[in-house]
């Protein structure tokens, strides 16, 4: 075979090899996302809790009861006050006879007796008990209704904006109400918030008083990544679940309401969970004090500003996509000094393809101060120019 044959057959060989590498690279399956799972229950959210990004939703800003849900709110209550020193998780609470005689779930506290906070938490979250929840609303507040007052003013800093609680129990009553976005943000701020007093919730019992009582949340016994959150059942409210999990460095929260049964109410849960995990992936996009830009300054005593984000970009965006990312900044046209970090001198925005996934302020990353006298009057000299021009 003669060498000019030899590279036809290459150059034939070579083309054709490109062709089907174009040729897969042009119809390469796109990264899938199917429609969410239809659940069988009234009102149901997804959320990422690092985000904040809601994946799922169905009815979620329709108003109903919270049933047991509600004590996600009271241990929240009692954590904030635990945080800040108003009570301690060694205190020894005594248990006055509204709370021993409250019916529905109960953690068996006897009137009289001193129980230790921490023994209440517990009873709250893993037992679910009425009688617990009593107790440590008096020992907070002085009175259950007064405890609902501070339940009503938590949710309202939270952003709440659909809830009104008027017990620490969830006992149906007029006016007390919320719904699953709402619950989604409490727990997003209960597990942020709050991580050692959250550890509680993924305790499957509690013994209290010889009597060992399981945690209703069956996601605990059959998806290790669920560590939450709690459950709630009245006739009116239906079945009802909020569950967390964690994978890697990617939590969802799942809230789903109204669901038909107690295996009705894991079941759907998990449908959402599995579809979040399947489909989406978190990031932290940008890290916070980040430099994404120097910037030139007029006056300064230096001659460049470092601007960046105060707070980390963290974004969920479905799998695969992240190459697909783009970042724009809009920097204003003149920074003079003085300069304080954290003033905002522009705006990040970044997108997914035309969608905006996440935005933000740019801001100064440093201090600067005014430049000496000929700077000074060097800068106002050639910026007057300009404005002439």
């Amino acid at each position: 075979m003669t060498l000019s044959k030899i590279f036809i057959r290459a150059t034939k060989y070579y083309f054709w090899f490109m062709l089907a590498l174009f040729a897969t690279w042009v119809y390469a399956e796109p990264s899938l996302i199917p429609a969410p799972p239809s659940l069988d229950a009234k009102s149901y959210i997804l959320i990422d809790a690092n985000s904040g990004k809601v994946l799922v939703e169905h009815n979620a800003d329709q108003v109903l009861p919270p049933a047991s849900l509600t004590k996600i709110m009271t241990s929240y209550v009692a954590a904030h006050e635990i945080v800040n020193g108003n009570v301690s998780i060694a205190d020894s609470v005594r248990i006055s006879v509204k709370a021993w005689r409250k019916g529905g779930s109960k953690m068996y506290i006897k009137e009289g007796n001193f129980v230790a906070l921490e023994d209440l938490l517990r009873g709250i979250i893993i037992q679910s008990g009425n009688d617990a929840s009593i107790a440590v609303a008096e020992h907070i507040a002085g009175a259950e209704d007064a405890f609902a007052d501070l339940m009503n003013q938590h949710a309202l800093a939270l952003g709440m904006s659909n809830s009104h609680f008027t017990n620490a129990t969830g006992w149906p009553a007029k006016n007390h109400q919320t719904n699953a976005r709402d619950l989604a943000i409490l727990t997003r701020a209960l597990i942020q918030k709050f991580p050692e007093h959250y550890a509680m919730y993924s305790e499957k019992d509690y013994t209290y008083n010889k009597i060992k009582q399981r945690n209703r949340n069956l996601l605990l016994w059959r998806d290790s990544s669920v560590d939450g959150v709690k459950t709630g059942h009245t006739e009116e409210a239906g079945y009802c679940l909020v569950a967390s999990a964690q994978k890697d460095s990617m939590r969802l929260i799942s809230v789903v309401m109204g669901a038909k049964s107690m295996e009705a109410r894991a079941v759907e849960s998990q449908k959402l969970l599995t579809f979040g995990f399947r489909f989406y992936e978190t990031h932290q996009a940008i890290a916070a004090n980040d430099v994404l830009n120097e910037s030139k300054i007029w006056m300064g005593a230096i001659d460049s500003l470092k601007l960046g984000v105060s707070n980390a970009v963290v974004i969920t965006i479905p799998r695969g996509k992240a190459d697909s990312l783009n970042a724009e900044l809009d920097i204003d046209t003149q920074i003079r000094a003085p300069i304080s970090k954290g003033t905002t001198y522009g705006h990040l925005t970044l997108k997914l393809n035309d969608e905006i996934v996440a935005e933000q302020p740019l801001v100064a990353l440093e201090d600067v101060e005014k430049g000496g006298l000929f700077k000074l009057l060097w800068h106002f000299v050639y910026l007057f120019v300009l404005g002439l021009f």
